[in-house]
């Protein structure tokens, strides 16, 4: 996948260290750069819909509970 590609996906919010991260169904993971507040979602299912800016890093601009 080139980067610049959106992405809609969905997984569980995690924290890897002090960096969130979306662990996919199927073992996958994406650090997310993400701005504002989250912390609520840690640990919950979660659609993210974001840029993809690195190898495994998306630049979130919408994340909710899905």
């Amino acid at each position: 996948m080139p980067r610049g590609t959106r992405h809609d996906l969905t997984g569980v919010l995690l924290m890897r260290g002090a960096s969130p991260i979306l662990r996919m169904a199927d073992g996958g993971e994406w650090r997310l750069d993400l701005s504002g507040r989250y912390r609520h979602l840690l640990g919950n299912l979660v659609r993210v819909e974001g840029c993809r800016s690195e190898f495994d890093m998306l630049d979130v601009e919408i994340i909710s509970l899905a």
